[in-house]
């Protein structure tokens, strides 16, 4: 699977250069977070990726979306190929800048952010910072994650969710902090008053986790 992708290069790019990786929601395009480009430390490769299935008005979309049915609410086999599809092109990029040294970081919205929990839980060695804002840990998604507390605790997970969201239910943006806390990952949970989206103090508690 070959993912459109946009991205800001800095200055200089040596083996030691961080990247981010971005993965926008249902709907959305690789536009949406890449906004996020201004605020973000000048050397780093930021590269967000478009989904690869056509939705309607134009968007993009990980993996079907069932609203009526809570408990088969994602396409599993779309969700898993996607997956495979974001790893792929992620050391795709990783290769062609040749950033062997370099820290990699995730930050994924709703969709996204279910990529990124399932990303970063099954390769822990590969990343570092995670942000998963307005999003959940789906649990089919997490078969073979990593439980070994070494490798875990090189991640540091920022968690952000809307008390208002209409689209991902709070008490499942809940479950990350069970989950992170049960495998002893550090993360950071934060509630705000908002809907499905991020407002301007969640935008700025997530610059604060990505400065240090």
């Amino acid at each position: 699977m070959n993912l459109d992708y946009i991205v800001r290069e800095p200055e200089h790019i040596t083996p030691n250069t961080t990247v981010l990786f971005m993965l926008h929601g249902y709907g959305s395009n690789e536009q949406d977070l890449f906004s996020f480009r201004e605020t973000l430390p000048a050397d780093w490769l930021i590269v967000s990726f478009r989904a690869p299935r056509d939705t309607q008005f134009e968007g993009y979309s990980w993996f079907d979306i069932d609203f009526n049915n809570p408990e088969n609410f994602i396409d599993i086999p779309q969700a898993k190929e996607s997956l495979d599809g974001v790893l792929e092109n992620i050391l795709k990029v990783v290769n062609h800048y040749e950033l062997t040294e370099g820290k990699v970081h995730l930050c994924g919205f709703s969709q996204g952010g279910i990529l990124c929990y399932a990303l970063a839980l099954k390769h822990p060695d590969m990343f570092s910072y995670v942000a998963c804002l307005s999003s959940y840990p789906e649990e089919k998604l997490l078969d073979g994650i990593v439980k070994d507390k070494k490798k875990l605790e090189r991640l540091r997970f920022f968690v952000s969710h809307g008390t208002d969201d209409a689209v991902i239910p709070m008490e499942w943006g809940r479950k990350a902090a069970d989950l992170l806390y049960d495998l002893s990952c550090y993360f950071t949970f934060r509630e705000y008053m908002s809907g499905h989206g991020v407002n301007q103090k969640n935008y700025m508690d997530l610059m604060d986790f990505f400065s240090k």
